[in-house]
């Protein structure tokens, strides 16, 4: 009897996704589409030098530094963990999603920011950032946030949609004001954070 060949075995998404963005950062920092890393550097230079004008300004420095700080992990896994223990079985199923996500893209930032290795930009604010992570490609902060919109957006409530979809871009810049990323950090964060979320949700 010919028995019918084996199925291979499903590869985590999140694995697949890894070899794909480390190529496009080669691709686009180390060579560029359409110009070369030091026309590179320059873009990064000029728009992180006129971004981080934002933060010197009272008012702005205010509103940047609580925008920087709205996207840890631990106050995104913490109100979860809250949502899970006290909410009904639709809410701990939500909330255990999104922390899965959460805690999933945060091991593929680690990895990727291990590899590349680029240094955060010169800066005395956010001493807690600097030490316990000093590379920034990419932006933790940028992927994540845009995750959580993505989510929001893709499995509810509307209301938290309509409200993290402006919140994830400003979180990104606001990163940039306050000196702790170059704008291809964050743009690069984004693009994962979206991948990552769109991933999510063929998986749930």
């Amino acid at each position: 009897m010919v028995m019918p060949p084996s199925l291979p075995t499903p590869r985590s998404p999140w694995t697949s996704i890894s070899p794909l963005i480390l190529l496009s950062w080669k691709t686009i920092y180390r060579r560029g589409p359409g110009m070369d890393r030091q026309q590179l550097e320059a873009f990064d230079a000029r728009w992180f030098s006129w971004l981080s004008l934002a933060g010197r300004r009272p008012g702005l420095r205010r509103l940047a530094i609580l925008l920087a700080h709205s996207g840890d992990s631990w106050f995104w896994l913490l109100a979860l963990a809250i949502l899970a223990l006290t909410g009904d079985q639709a809410m701990r199923i939500w909330a255990y999603r999104l922390g899965g996500a959460i805690l999933g893209l945060a091991l593929l930032v680690l990895t990727i920011k291990l590899v590349v290795r680029r240094q955060r930009p010169d800066g005395q604010w956010g001493a807690i950032y600097r030490k316990s992570d000093p590379h920034s490609f990419p932006s933790g902060h940028a992927a994540r946030a845009v995750l959580l919109a993505v989510l929001a957006l893709g499995l509810g409530p509307v209301w938290l949609a309509a409200v993290l979809l402006p919140w994830a871009p400003l979180v990104g810049l606001a990163r940039i004001a306050m000196g702790l990323h170059y704008p291809t950090d964050v743009l690069a964060g984004a693009a994962i954070g979206l991948a990552a979320g769109l991933i999510t949700l063929l998986i749930f």
